[in-house]
């Protein structure tokens, strides 16, 4: 089976990338975070190691992964993405998280 999620990058990933605001890419099998972003990094090679590690694969901390108003950041990524990202109505957003007080 193969899935086209759709993917939204924070402005530093974009230029990085040289792409617009979102992306997409083919997913085979089941459908999940980890199968999600190793297909990004296949499709785009500039984005390895700025997501995850590229030792560990741990997701990098100031990013945050969202999907259907849920935040994934600290769920399994091997746990299946919502339907409505598997079917391509909503994207799977990787958002730039800020520090500071």
């Amino acid at each position: 089976m193969m899935s086209t999620v759709r993917i939204e990058l924070p402005a530093h990933l974009r230029t990085l990338a040289g792409v617009g605001r979102e992306v997409t890419v083919e997913v085979e099998g089941t459908a999940t975070l980890r199968a999600a972003i190793d297909a990004l990094e296949a499709r785009y090679p500039t984005l390895r190691g700025t997501i995850r590690d590229q030792v560990t694969h741990q997701r990098r901390p100031f990013l945050r992964f969202f999907a259907c108003q849920e935040d994934l950041s600290h769920d399994s990524p091997d746990v299946p993405l919502p339907e409505a990202i598997v079917m391509g109505k909503e994207p799977l957003i990787v958002l730039g998280a800020i520090a500071g007080g």
